[in-house]
C-alpha cells in the first residue's frame, strides 16, 4: 500500500512539475558575482536550484543518520548482552512482625 502511495506522489510531482515547466518557457538571466551571467529558461534555472537543495539537505542529514546507525548497534549489542544475562528474581521482604 505504501509502494502505491508513493507512487500516485511521484506521479503528481511529475506532472505539477511539467505544468509548471510549459508555463515558465521564458528566458531569465542570472547574475553571479564577478560579473558571470546564466541565461537560460526559467523552469531550467528553478530545477537547479531545487536539485541544490535537495542535495545540501540530503548531505546536512547525514552526520544525524550516521549517529543514529552507530547508537541502534550499540543498544541492539546491549540487548543482545542482556537477553545472554540469566535474571536473578529476589524475593520481597517480609512485612514486620508486630
Amino acid at each position: 500500500m505504501k509502494f502505491i502511495v508513493w507512487l500516485i506522489c511521484v506521479l503528481v510531482f511529475v506532472l505539477l512539475l511539467l505544468v509548471l515547466a510549459l508555463a515558465n518557457t521564458q528566458s531569465a538571466t542570472l547574475n553571479f558575482l564577478a560579473g558571470y551571467a546564466w541565461q537560460a529558461p526559467l523552469i531550467l534555472i528553478g530545477l537547479a536550484f531545487f536539485v541544490v537543495g535537495l542535495l545540501a539537505g540530503l548531505v546536512s542529514a547525514v552526520p544525524a543518520m550516521v549517529r543514529l546507525r552507530m547508537e541502534n548497534g550499540r543498544l541492539k549489542r546491549e540487548l543482545r548482552v542482556a537477553r545472554k544475562t540469566p535474571v536473578v528474581r529476589e524475593e520481597p521482604p517480609m512485612p514486620p512482625l508486630i
